[in-house]
């Protein structure tokens, strides 16, 4: 009953915002209209009522959290989950519903992750292992625990790394973080490698070297883009691995039993992004990405990360299809594979449509959880600022959104930004989602269905908006200009890292003279 009460609220606010004319005291300027074509405003209203009383995301994510569960890439439950998403497109009507396979370097599957303190007390300690990992010899191993500085890893791998065999090493953070965390991400992954050169048994250490947070959590994750490690990774919840510091730091014996077991695939697997689309009337070779990931982890079902963005990704696409409207340009909504692992998925998807990209007008990605949207971010295209705000301000009846020009490369919006689009980050409330993604308590409760159908129907309007505005809102950038706009946003060097930059020298200061 309140979230339709709530839903009716949204739905009959924004429709008086559109529907009627505004009235202005005399030398008082007129608020700015959402669109300044009638058309589609009068497709945005049907819309906002569609979404807000007629949704099934939120059946959806309980479907999907339930019913499939958790779903790592290439598992047989991710392909259940494939399958399940195109059942779900065909039954909204969505159009040329299909899959797009791709495929992973390597399937992996958890097994068993156990530690116990051996010394200088006794007691089981609580850890999982991150994604993509080895395994301990079968049955564990007893070592002693060494203490590695996260922040000084490279200082470490040159002098300390001789005294590693046979050991657990503890990641600890001391001194002053790098100003730069994707980067020093970057570098874990190398320190990983030679860990596993100098003989270290397992590390410690979480996602990037990262304390898990949260009260008695542990979160998984991968370590790199289509990476896989030899050692053993695991993820200790904080309260465990600070008392194991505390007796590091006073100088005290400390020795563990761990035994991880995994099992990875000695060859590639398959994966598959789902398709399907809502065709333009007018420009119909002009194409908007809309979506989420569906691939998860495993600790829970995934329902947060990123079960959500894929029942909004739904949600959207329902809200649109029963509002009776189509937009001038295609709309096409992508469930992507493959993001944990390193935005696999959409990666593989821009580089198989690589001949339409100059065709294609904008991104709008959402992936951060079960929070209310907060506002767009528009990957660095600053100049789409003032559209985008005027737009936003129009939504006043589902908050105060902002607007920025921040890139995004944690999410599926990357791969659209080296393509030179504007990817579209939706910004939500992330309080409660640093607790439950990658954890073992991301599951269905931690949503609520009226903040679900809300970021739905914001999904749906803003892009139909895109879609059918008289003017296209973007083209893509030449290779340059995107290079020069990642340097200036301090994307670079990641990228780089990663093996991820594909423009060479383009974007660099030119040498002084």
């Amino acid at each position: 009953m309140t979230r339709k009460i709530f839903a009716l609220g949204c739905s009959a606010a924004f429709l008086l915002m559109l529907a009627r004319p505004a009235i202005s005291a005399p030398g008082e300027s007129r608020p700015a209209p959402a669109t300044d074509d009638d058309a589609t405003s009068k497709a945005l209203v049907a819309i906002a009522g569609a979404g807000d009383m007629e949704s099934h995301a939120y059946q959806d994510l309980e479907e999907l959290s339930d019913d499939i569960g958790a779903r790592v890439t290439g598992s047989p439950d991710a392909a259940r989950a494939i399958a399940w998403g195109v059942v779900k497109m065909k039954a909204i009507g969505l159009e040329n519903v299909h899959t797009e396979p791709w495929k992973i370097s390597r399937g992996w599957t958890r097994i068993s992750a156990d530690a116990e303190l051996v010394a200088p007390i006794h007691r089981k300690l609580m850890v999982d292992s991150l994604g993509w990992v080895g395994s301990t010899p079968a049955g564990g191993a007893q070592a002693d625990v060494v203490a590695v500085n996260a922040y000084q890893l490279q200082d470490e791998l040159k002098n300390n790394s001789g005294n590693w065999r046979g050991k657990i090493l503890l990641i600890v953070q001391k001194g002053e973080a790098p100003k730069d965390r994707m980067t020093a991400f970057a570098q874990f992954g190398s320190f990983l490698i030679g860990a596993h050169k100098a003989g270290a048994i397992a590390v410690i250490g979480g996602q990037g070297g990262r304390k898990s947070t949260g009260m008695h959590l542990t979160h998984t994750g991968a370590l790199g883009f289509d990476a896989y490690y030899d050692i053993p990774v695991v993820s200790m919840a904080a309260e465990d691995q600070e008392q194991l510091e505390r007796y590091l730091d006073r100088g005290q014996f400390v020795r563990l039993k761990i035994n991880v077991q995994n099992r990875a695939t000695d060859g590639p697997v398959d994966s598959a992004n789902v398709v399907g689309e809502i065709r333009g009337t007018q420009n119909p070779e002009q194409v908007i990405v809309v979506g989420g990931h569906l691939d998860s982890w495993d600790l829970a079902s995934g329902t947060t990360d990123n079960g959500c963005g894929t029942a909004v990704t739904l949600g959207a696409a329902e809200a649109i299809v029963k509002s009776g409207f189509k937009p001038r340009r295609t709309i096409r909504f992508v469930l992507f594979t493959g993001e944990e692992e390193g935005l696999l998925g959409s990666l593989a998807y821009v580089k198989a449509h690589q001949s339409e990209m100059p065709n294609y007008v904008a991104a709008l990605i959402l992936d951060a959880g079960q929070g209310a949207v907060t506002g767009f971010q528009v990957g660095g295209h600053d100049e789409l600022i003032p559209a985008v705000q005027k737009f936003a301000a129009s939504l006043q009846a589902f908050g105060d959104l902002q607007v920025d020009d921040d890139v995004e490369f944690g999410t599926d919006t990357g791969p659209f930004t080296l393509a030179g689009l504007p990817a579209i980050n939706l910004n939500q409330d992330t309080a409660d989602y640093k607790y439950t993604h990658h954890s073992a308590v991301d599951t269905f409760d931690k949503v609520k269905a009226d903040i679900l159908d809300r970021n739905a129907t914001v999904m749906a309007m803003a892009a139909f908006w895109i879609a059918d505005r008289p003017e296209r809102l973007a083209t893509p950038w030449p290779q340059e200009k995107t290079a020069q706009m990642l340097v200036q946003k301090h994307q670079d060097g990641i990228l780089k890292a990663f093996n991820l930059w594909p423009f060479g020298n383009l974007g660099a200061a030119p040498a002084s003279e």
